[in-house]
């Protein structure tokens, strides 16, 4: 083995910032010596080292290996602190860490920094496209319901047979409410130009059975539009058609009633 090769040997352990102080002491006391050979291979070993941190992983560094740099330049600086002491020198000790070393770590904690802040922006970009793509199965969904109601609708509309029920009310100035009952669809009730019910109220449908003595059957509650429309679709009432004599509507609480709680307001028998 020639001497350079020997050298070459320390001078990638010098350059990784890895020698003891004797390797150290030896490598620094050839390349006084101006040798060319070392010296350019030095100047490679250090290139190299400085290009580690752009060809890493898009990852921050360990709490370990962290720990382990700041340990290794304060043993360093500390050890150059010593020795200025020993020697009598006034002036702060000056740290024999080379600047190329401190580039190094800086460049290494900036590329973690970015690489975070990458990764929490992907994050972000990520939960914002979650979202998205969330509202837009809702707004789908939505309109798959309505329709499907729609075309519910037509056909208890359309179909000849459903049977037509006028539901009329007990003051003159208020509209009639008309529905449509299908037997397997179920019952349509609308009605325009509605009275809005009070406060905290709603109008719900009643199916009043045919047996003597037979107590109202509650089904769903509405409240009109601004306008006064009323539009109710019921898939599957409560009780069937054969059985039912009459519909009614009732001004009831908000959640409805199991029971009618005011008189009913809209009155109509199933011919």
């Amino acid at each position: 083995m020639s001497e350079h090769d020997q050298f070459r040997e320390l001078i990638e352990g010098y350059a990784l910032g890895a020698l003891d102080a004797n390797e150290r002491a030896t490598l620094e006391a050839h390349l006084a010596t101006d040798c060319p050979e070392c010296s350019k291979a030095l100047a490679e070993a250090r290139l190299v080292v400085s290009q580690l941190a752009y060809l890493a992983p898009p990852a921050e560094p360990s709490d370990m290996l962290r720990a382990r740099v700041l340990q290794r330049v304060r043993a360093d600086a500390a050890a150059s602190g010593v020795r200025g002491g020993q020697a009598g020198q006034s002036q702060p000790a000056k740290t024999s860490v080379p600047m190329w070393l401190w580039a190094g770590v800086a460049a290494l904690l900036l590329f973690s920094l970015y690489s975070t802040w990458e990764s929490r922006k992907m994050q972000q970009d990520v939960a914002d496209m979650n979202q998205r793509a969330a509202a837009e199965l809702n707004q789908r969904k939505q309109l798959e319901d309505e329709l499907l109601v729609a075309k519910h609708e037509a056909w208890i509309l359309t179909d000849p047979t459903s049977r037509k029920i006028e539901i009329m009310p007990n003051d003159k100035s208020m509209p009639m409410v008309e529905a449509m009952w299908h037997p397997k669809m179920g019952i349509y009730v609308t009605a325009q130009k509605m009275p809005m019910p009070k406060k905290n109220m709603v109008l719900q449908l009643w199916l009043i059975p045919k047996a003597p003595g037979g107590k109202a059957i509650p089904s769903l509650t509405l409240r009109p539009d601004a306008n006064g429309k009323f539009v109710l679709l019921v898939a599957n009432p409560p009780n069937a058609m054969d059985a039912t004599k009459a519909l009614a509507i009732t001004e009831e609480p908000a959640d409805g009633s199991q029971a009618p709680t005011t008189k009913l307001i809209w009155l109509g028998a199933i011919s």
